[in-house]
């Protein structure tokens, strides 16, 4: 019987695996291209996991320097789960961090990011490609005008929650860095530069 992992430390931060389930299908994703695998972690699920349970698996999130929803799949498409865990982890002195695609909006039809004010203390937004040609290869998105969306998530989150960061990874073809973070500056977000197959 395989148990799954739903919480996970590396470092100073535990990291929420809550979905396995995506909005994207990008080529450099280990569940991909290897092994659902992170630093010898198994992120396979074979179940929804529920809120109960990830409380369970989380333990004291204030032993941590922050606690991240972040496996195989997009945190954002489990969204009351991980609003009502975050409540649990801010209420217990723990800093959350969601690691997303930043297409929540364009998923559920609606602005998400007021829910997230007083719940979420930061956001990594994959942003991935300086243009949205770049962007369709190496993220395959399933929604048309992903791109898009995700820059608009970007300018708007904000306003709401208090730092927020745009990544890209270094060594995709095509990709341009400086362009990026050009992006991300002109939307009043941070930039993180990552490096392809170096994960967590």
């Amino acid at each position: 019987m395989h148990n799954p992992t739903l919480a996970y430390p590396i470092g100073d931060n535990l990291y929420l695996n809550v979905t396995d389930r995506c909005t994207l299908s990008c080529t450099f994703c280990p569940k991909h291209v290897a092994q659902p695998r992170v630093r010898g972690y198994d992120l396979s699920l074979g179940t929804r996991p529920e809120v109960d349970d990830i409380i369970a698996a989380l333990g004291d999130p204030a032993r941590y320097s922050e606690v991240v929803f972040c496996g195989f799949g997009e945190p954002t498409l489990r969204l009351k789960l991980v609003l009502e865990v975050s409540e649990y982890i801010q209420s217990r002195h723990g800093r959350v961090r969601i690691n997303t695609d930043g297409l929540a909006n364009l998923v559920h039809k609606r602005n998400v990011l007021p829910e997230f004010t007083g719940r979420v203390d930061a956001l990594s937004v994959s942003m991935n490609a300086h243009n949205e040609s770049v962007y369709n290869r190496h993220c395959r998105p399933a929604l048309r005008g992903s791109y898009q969306a995700m820059l608009s998530f970007l300018e708007q989150a904000p306003r709401y929650v208090n730092e927020v960061t745009a990544t890209a990874i270094d060594g995709l073809e095509g990709v341009d860095i400086d362009a990026c973070q050009r992006l991300a500056m002109e939307r009043g977000v941070q930039f993180r530069r990552r490096v392809l197959d170096v994960v967590g």
